[in-house]
């Protein structure tokens, strides 16, 4: 919420929040305030005039890489993709030198809650779920926040596209595929109801002991009562899409329709490879056609299975420590290389965070250091393979003629923290404005004590 305030207006404002809201009110008061002191940038403009980046390494996310590439784009779209030989009208075109950068594909977390949090301890700015365990037809996109502020530190690492993410419950809703720019979650939009986030009910529930912050298991007593509540709902569900135009719209069954004919995805929360198995199981036995696994922490003990369903994996948060006690410490790290040698599909993402998925292209960097597999191969798993799971690779996630023009120019390896550093990022061929929250805040107080070149 943007709010521009006088003083007098403060005043009768604040005591009006302390009537309506009570204790509440500093609270809300403050985020106000906040709201109204530091404002984002403005959504970018369309796109003018054909740009040229000349002279980068383009990183293209197929595994190919053109050294002095030459990109082109126009009215948003990729017009010309290669190398120094490339050929294009430059009395027309507004030519960029990048040498000695490198362009990328604009990352997708997949999986994340940003634009749908703002301040995770404040209520108020907190819309990821809605009320009930089994809400099929509930949509994150229309509470997708174009406003907030954690997007533009997004997009200062690279990250230009997010599938926005609904939590809670068994079965929570569906996700939807925003871009990182845009005046409300109408332009935002990149693909609506992409698919269903199902939280499958584990054999054991982990419990926390604060005390000694141990991690103990206990079995989860009403797994099966939810399992056949599943069954029926899912049951109903298929019978009801053989229905072409029912006399009477079931708004919870009409938005599973798509699970039974590939029109959406099914995907399912699950880290336990008994969970896992069992949760593929379900989904196949009741006609779903597209299955992916959310988390899959024990993925890599069902890999053959997973392979042999073609059931691809969005493997969790790899930035922690093993799940087992009896696994290697850099378990994590090493997973996503592990299971794509065993031959299962493997995209990234950073759990359902929202200001911490900024950190996506360094889990990216951390499986390629660790897992033995190249960088190229490690930037696929946070853009072309997202990009084909999420259905929307026939506009991007790679650099190719025909696409979006949604792409980073990176002064370094964008997967290396150390060197990451976006110099410019186009969305739509759009030319977005990288300043952020924090870099306000290293101004002011760069500024204040005067610190930096004299």
């Amino acid at each position: 919420m943007i709010v521009s305030i006088n003083k007098t207006k403060t005043t009768t404002f604040r005591r009006l929040a302390e009537v309506v809201f009570g204790a509440s009110a500093p609270v809300l008061f403050s985020l106000i305030s906040l709201s109204s002191n530091a404002q984002n940038p403005a959504p970018a403009k369309p796109q003018a005039k054909p740009m040229a980046l000349v002279g980068g390494t383009v990183h293209v996310g197929n595994g190919t890489v053109i050294e002095k590439g030459v990109v082109v784009f126009d009215k948003g779209v990729l017009t010309a993709v290669g190398d120094a030989s490339t050929t294009f009208d430059k009395s027309k075109t507004e030519v960029v030198d990048v040498t000695g950068k490198h362009l990328y594909p604009g990352l997708i977390a997949m999986g994340a809650t940003t634009g749908l949090v703002e301040i995770s301890s404040v209520r108020a700015t907190v819309d990821n779920q809605e009320v009930g365990s089994i809400t099929p037809n509930v949509r994150a996109l229309i509470a997708y926040n174009t406003d907030s502020e954690v997007i533009p530190t997004l997009r200062n690492n690279g990250l230009l596209l997010t599938q926005a993410t609904p939590q809670g419950g068994t079965l929570s809703g569906s996700s939807s595929v925003m871009e990182l720019d845009g005046w409300n979650w109408e332009d935002a939009v990149l693909k609506k109801d992409d698919g269903l986030w199902l939280t499958w009910p584990a054999f054991f529930a982990r419990e926390f002991n604060f005390d000694d912050f141990s991690v103990n298991l206990q079995r989860n007593t009403r797994r099966q009562e939810v399992i056949n509540s599943l069954a029926q709902l899912f049951s109903d569900a298929r019978a009801y899409s053989e229905i072409k135009n029912p006399p009477i719209t079931n708004l919870k069954l009409e938005s599973l329709r798509g699970l039974f004919d590939g029109r959406q995805n099914l995907y399912i929360r699950a880290d336990n490879s008994k969970d896992i198995v069992e949760s593929v199981k379900f989904a196949k036995q009741h006609g779903v056609k597209k299955i992916i696994i959310i988390g899959a922490e024990d993925a890599l003990r069902v890999a053959e299975f997973l392979k042999e369903n073609n059931v691809a994996v969005v493997l969790g948060e790899t930035h922690r420590l093993p799940t087992r006690q009896d696994e290697p410490v850099y378990q994590p790290y090493r997973l996503p290389s592990l299971l794509q040698k065993a031959g299962v599909t493997v995209a990234l993402s950073y759990g359902e965070a929202y200001w911490r998925t900024r950190n996506l292209p360094f889990t990216a960097g951390t499986a390629a250091g660790f897992g033995g597999i190249s960088s190229e191969e490690a930037l696929k798993m946070i853009t072309s393979t997202p990009a084909k799971l999420l259905g929307i690779d026939n506009v991007v996630g790679t650099i190719e003629k025909g696409k979006l023009a949604t792409l980073v120019v990176c002064k370094g390896d964008i997967l290396d923290m150390r060197s990451n550093g976006i110099d410019h990022a186009f969305i739509r061929g759009r030319k977005i404005d990288l300043d952020d929250r924090h870099k306000r805040q290293y101004r002011k107080y760069t500024d204040k004590y005067e610190i930096g070149e004299k």
